[in-house]
């Protein structure tokens, strides 16, 4: 590094969720005397915004940088990506999720950054698209694995998938973890919690947080509530999104059943401790900072078995895995653990002590330095 900071631009499509909140704890978990951080996006939770600005991290935001495909756009922040890159004179360009991964490690090759990082929250194919859209997404990611010096798998099964599906060559290929934010929950933070979110303090609460989107499968997490039968169940959604609507209309339809939909909220570790079981519904995920999260704060689990979902949910030991898609069978778990409290504390406590010291911001931070430095790795041998 020659004694100067290494300019590190950290691109990702919309700075927000659970891969936005890596990213940007990320950025601000480094030495700033040995790294000068930036971010790069099309969009953001203004919550997060708000802590990159207070914390004095710059981020720029390029509008043409979305999610959706749309080629005039992806044209035009690919051209806008390249230029601001190669301007800039980024010693490393750190994408993160797919649009973001695409175009931005395309524009740094193509401005010549010497270093390309990108991490893997999840993929962009899963089992739930027709068999030819994503072999073609498997296609672009090897491709693009040919112009990239490292890849960061959050979660163990997010790394095996990338060797499986030959993304890019193994010895570039590494695992992290996520950083779980909040202190382990003190007296009263559950009254606290349930009062915040206007809940009687003796209710039963299952509570999910994500956005409302198809990836999260809400509806999943409505038709779960609806299969359980149990009036006395209030269920309880934080976060907001596309479908909230939808959402709020299939949760009508059954007279007596309670759900609320709390919105987006800047306060989403002090909520946790008003769920009395946390139940993640997801379709495909990578490994979601939310479950994390609830087992730091001792909230026992119900999680889809889903790509790196079994790195901290193990079945029968710190929660319970049930196949995406199946409410009935996800409502069976619930269940099970309504019913047995005591399982229920034990897979909670062991859930607890297995996150250890391996979900902090002090394992993420070394995680990136050794991702950012060259000494010694062979990583960095070359691109494949």
């Amino acid at each position: 590094m020659g004694g100067t900071a290494v300019r590190v631009a950290t691109v990702i499509t919309r700075l927000e969720g659970g891969a936005g909140q890596h990213a940007l704890r990320g950025a601000l978990s480094m030495d700033p005397a040995s790294f000068e951080m930036m971010i790069i996006t099309g969009s953001g939770d203004p919550l997060l915004l708000d802590q990159a600005a207070a914390a004095g991290l710059e981020v720029l935001t390029e509008p043409a940088l979305r999610a959706p495909i749309a080629p005039r756009s992806d044209l035009r922040a690919l051209a806008r990506l390249r230029e601001l890159l190669g301007r800039r004179r980024f010693d490393i360009v750190h994408t993160h999720t797919a649009k973001a991964g695409v175009l931005g490690r395309l524009a740094a090759h193509r401005a010549g950054v010497p270093r390309l990082v990108h991490t893997y929250h999840g993929f962009p194919f899963h089992e739930f698209q027709t068999a030819a859209r994503r072999q073609a997404y498997v296609r672009i990611e090897r491709r693009l694995g040919r112009i990239t010096d490292l890849a960061l798998c959050v979660g163990t099964g997010v790394a095996v998938e990338a060797v499986r599906r030959r993304l890019i060559s193994p010895e570039r290929i590494r695992t992290i973890g996520v950083v779980a934010d909040g202190p382990a929950p003190s007296p009263g933070a559950r009254a606290r919690a349930r009062a915040a979110l206007g809940l009687p303090a003796d209710a039963t609460v299952v509570g999910a947080v994500g956005r409302l989107t198809y990836q999260k499968a809400p509806g999943d997490f409505v038709a779960a509530l609806r299969a359980l039968g149990r009036p006395d169940v209030t269920g309880v959604w934080v976060g907001g999104g596309e479908l909230a609507g939808q959402i709020a209309a299939q949760a009508r339809e059954t007279p007596g059943l309670r759900v609320v939909l709390a919105g987006q909220r800047g306060d989403v570790p002090a909520l946790l401790p008003a769920f009395d079981v946390f139940a993640l519904p997801s379709r495909y995920e990578g490994l979601p900072t939310a479950v994390v999260e609830a087992m730091a704060c001792g909230i026992p689990v119900v999680a889809t078995a889903v790509n790196a979902v079994g790195d901290v949910v193990v079945p029968g030991e710190t929660g319970l895995l049930v196949p995406p898609g199946r409410p009935g069978l996800m409502a069976d778990a619930i269940r099970f653990l309504l019913d047995s409290p005591e399982a229920a504390a034990r897979m909670a406590t062991a859930a607890r002590d297995r996150l250890g010291q391996r979900f902090g911001a002090e394992a993420l931070r070394e995680a990136l330095t050794a991702a950012y430095s060259t000494g010694g790795d062979a990583a960095w041998s070359g691109r494949g």
